[in-house]
Formats: structure tokens, C-alpha cells, sequence
């Protein structure tokens, strides 16, 4: 991606330091040797050299290792959903990604605290809410105490405005804990049909929001965008 995803840092490998070690210990060994002992090695180490020498060459399965590339270029993965959510609210949007991936099967998705660090808010932004098929604004309570919130779900608006393909793809969502009531919603998004978790209808708003087709569609209008730049 698109988003990879923040407020989630990915754990840096840590480097392996056990082969260096045993070749220090292989080295001060062979230095505590006598002589003589030097001398036997050497000898069984020709003698093994006339019965078991090959002819010179690459080891067995080198060859075809480097007709390979030397790093494969990732593929980037046009995601399904991203979830915009107040800093307060990670756990709940975690959990939201994990109902909308795993009880209704819309995956792959993201939430904005995974997207990566290091980079400025407003071009990961940018990146999360093009690289997916819909925006999903978590309005709980903590939602409008944050202004970066409500600069995130102004743009996302505009963006679905400004571009035909996005249109309709910013999804307003009550979750079932500490959902921000509807009297206390902005007039912007009142205009739109929220996902109210709470319901009895919330499966069928899925089914009918979540659009295998409209994905791709978007899907393709991003392959071509990339491809542009």
C-alpha cells in the first residue's frame, strides 16, 4: 500500500551473533595446538584432499539461486477498509478490524494506528485513505475531543467529494462501547447512514456496504494510478 500500516512500531529484527562467536572460539582453539598435532592434521588433510576431491565449481543449487533477483519487489496490496480512530480508542478499533475481518470475512484492513511511523501524519493519511476501498470513522465519545480527528473526517470527506471512484466510500460507524451519541454527531456525517454495531440490522449493513464489486473497481483505478506515477 497502500498502509503497512502510527502508533504501533513494528519490532526490529535483532542480529544474530552465535556463528560469529564459534568461529572465535574455533580460532583460539586451533592457536593452543602443538606442532605436532599441527603436522597430523596437515597430513590428513592432503590424504582426504586426493580421495574426495570434486572438480571445481558451484555448489549444487547456486546456479539457479542466481539467475534469481536479488530482492523481490513486495507487491503493495490495495486494502479493504481502513479504521480512522481517536489515539484513546486503538484497542477499540482493533477490535472492530478483527469482527470486520474474521466474523465477515472483508479483509485485508487496517487501522490508522498501524500505519507506519516516521513518516508525517498527513502522508499517511493520504496513503491509508487511498490505498483502501472505504473509510471508517469510529465515532465514540473520544472521537471529536481530538482535532486531528476532525481534520481526518473533513478530508476524508472531501476526498470521497472530489473523487467520483471514492464517492460514498467514508462509512461513519457507532461501536457497540462508547459510541458517541447521535444528537452529538457532526451534521457532516449525520447526512450519511452510520454501521450502528448495536443493532440488529448491522450484518445486513455490512453485506450491503462492503461490495466485493465496488472493491474492485477501486482496486483497478488505484493499479492504474501507481502505475502513472
Amino acid at each position: 500500500m497502500g498502509i503497512g500500516k502510527s502508533k504501533i512500531d513494528p519490532c526490529p529484527l535483532s542480529p544474530s551473533w552465535g556463528k560469529s562467536q564459534s568461529m572465535d572460539t574455533s580460532q583460539i582453539h586451533h592457536g593452543s595446538c602443538s606442532k605436532k598435532a599441527e603436522e597430523i592434521s596437515l597430513h590428513d588433510q592432503a590424504k582426504h584432499n586426493n580421495t574426495t576431491e570434486e572438480p571445481a565449481g558451484e555448489p549444487e543449487g547456486q546456479e539457479g539461486m542466481e539467475e534469481m533477483p536479488e530482492q523481490e519487489a513486495e507487491e503493495e496490496v490495495f486494502l479493504k477498509f481502513v479504521i480512522l480512530h481517536a489515539e484513546e480508542d486503538i484497542n477499540e478499533a482493533l477490535r472492530v478490524q478483527d469482527l470486520l475481518q474474521n466474523d465477515f470475512g472483508i479483509k485485508p484492513g487496517i487501522i490508522f494506528a498501524e500505519m507506519p511511523c516516521g513518516r508525517q501524519h498527513l502522508q499517511n493519511l493520504d496513503d491509508a485513505v487511498n490505498g483502501s476501498a472505504w473509510t471508517i470513522l469510529l465515532l465514540t465519545e473520544n472521537f471529536l475531543r481530538d482535532t486531528w480527528c476532525k481534520f481526518q473526517f473533513y478530508t476524508s470527506l472531501m476526498n470521497s467529494v472530489n473523487r467520483q471512484h471514492k464517492y460514498n466510500s467514508v462509512i461513519p460507524m457507532r461501536p457497540r462501547n462508547n459510541p458517541l451519541p447521535r444528537e452529538r454527531t457532526p451534521f457532516a456525517l449525520r447526512t450519511i447512514n452510520a454501521l450502528e454495531e448495536g443493532s440488529r440490522g448491522f450484518p445486513t449493513q455490512v453485506e450491503r456496504i462492503f461490495q466485493e464489486s465496488v472493491y474492485k473497481t477501486q482496486q483497478t483505478i488505484w493499479r492504474k494510478t501507481r502505475n502513472m506515477v
